[in-house]
């Protein structure tokens, strides 16, 4: 088994300044707030702990069920039109919420997907939710509102994995 070290990157040291940032302007308020919300946060974590476990778990399995060959095939560079309509379909299909779709997206990056794909994936996921749209959207806001967000979200994630894979290969160089 490989053991590979993690990186400390742009992103992990402005989650840390912005941790600081807030603890200390915490405690100039109040000694005791950094306390209250280190609790608040465990109130989270054990409200979410089994969904982001699951998604970790799925995507493990993703990694050793779908050999990084595949991957590269079906949702990388090679053929990239073909990439983002897989991530756009799998993104309309796919159940779950952010803790399962995050951890995904980022096996997908590092198993050889190209970024095209896994922005359809994310977008069509999170733009359209048939779940969502028959449980919550269309009883409390009607069909016409809902047809109406439906229609052009479920259009987008190609345009924006074309897009997106665009950008990402000016701010590669």
């Amino acid at each position: 088994m490989k053991r590979t070290r993690r990186k400390l990157d742009a992103s992990l040291y402005i989650l840390l300044g912005l941790v600081i940032v807030a603890l200390i302007v915490a405690f100039a308020r109040d000694a005791r707030l950094p306390l209250a919300g280190l609790e608040a946060s465990g109130r989270l974590l054990r409200g979410v702990w089994i969904e982001i476990a699951l998604g970790f778990v799925l995507a493990g399995l993703l990694e050793v069920l779908l050999p990084a060959q595949a991957m590269a095939q079906w949702l990388g560079r090679e053929n990239l039109g073909r990439g983002i309509l897989v991530g756009w379909a799998a993104g309309l299909i796919l159940p779950g919420g952010p803790y399962m779709l995050f951890p995904i997206a980022a096996n997908l990056i590092r198993t050889g997907a190209e970024p095209g794909p896994v922005i359809a994936l994310l977008t069509a996921k999170t733009l359209v939710s048939p779940i969502r749209m028959f449980t919550y959207e269309a009883p409390l806001l009607g069909w016409p509102l809902t047809l109406a967000r439906f229609i052009p979200g479920v259009l987008l994630p190609p345009v924006l994995g074309y897009l997106g894979q665009w950008l990402f290969n000016i701010f590669k160089r």
